[in-house]
């Protein structure tokens, strides 16, 4: 004789301590299905639809812009002759305008790296998840950007017009060590030039993603200020030159 075990439901089991019951089954649609978090959108396809317009309307805008504007090619380098100005590509030129201010090692490596790990640190000095994804964050945000970038325009070109007429290394040749006169000094006024909108932002109750904007933009508008500055201000032997007083034989303003 044999007995039969029990076949027992360990995910519904029939007791009467339990407090649940299975109702009913059945397939239906509810209203978030298919719905991510409120104020999202979903990176496939929307996103990457905008970004594959993005990328079409930039190839064409490169491929018209090649068809009616030709580059501006010299002859053949000669290597017995040397090109002056010898600039360097565009996205250096920021840097060789900055090694007229201040030391090759601070303007040439120590300035960019701090630069860079300014970026790389930057999604751990802002980790807050209010208005990520958002330009500026807020309309402050925008205020922020945009008198920053007006004050970095004006006070940059200021800067190296000022710098150019009475330059450190001249002026404290002999007088100081050379590591004061283009090191320590221009190093600091550089520093303070960039402190002074974080603190203003700082005493105005700013939180931390709008002292990080105002970082960030001081840091671009002042490579776009330098990089401008080195490639249409610079002639021959590397001097500044307005644009009118730019010799002859020698115009970046032609090439544009």
């Amino acid at each position: 004789m044999t007995t039969q075990t029990p076949v027992t439901d360990e995910i519904f089991p029939k007791h009467t301590g339990k407090t649940y019951a299975l109702v009913e089954l059945m397939r239906g649609e509810g209203p978030m299905v298919g719905k991510g978090p409120d104020d999202t959108v979903f990176s496939f396809p929307v996103v990457l639809l905008w970004e594959a317009l993005l990328l079409l309307g930039v190839t064409l805008t490169i491929f018209v812009f090649s068809l009616l504007k030709q580059a501006p090619l010299e002859e053949i380098a000669n290597p017995l002759i040397t090109t002056d100005p010898a600039k360097a590509p565009w996205y250096f030129v920021g840097l060789q305008e900055l090694l007229e201010h201040m030391h090759p090692t601070l303007a040439g490596v120590i300035i960019p790296t701090l630069l860079v790990l300014f970026l790389m640190a930057l999604p751990y000095l802002d980790h807050s998840r209010a208005n990520v994804g958002v330009w500026f964050s807020s309309a402050r945000g925008r205020w922020i950007v945009g008198l920053t970038a007006l004050y970095t325009a004006i006070v940059m070109p200021a800067y190296i017009a000022l710098d150019n007429a009475f330059s450190l290394r001249e002026l404290l040749r002999g007088v100081v060590q050379q590591w004061v006169a283009q090191g320590l000094l221009p190093g600091g006024i550089l520093a303070v030039l960039v402190a002074l909108p974080v603190l203003v932002v700082w005493r105005r109750k700013a939180d931390t993603r709008e002292l990080m904007l105002t970082l960030f933009t001081v840091m671009f508008a002042s490579a776009v200020v330098f990089t401008a500055s080195g490639f249409l201000l610079r002639g021959p032997g590397f001097k500044l030159y307005l644009p009118g007083q730019m010799p002859w034989w020698y115009n970046p303003w032609d090439g544009l």
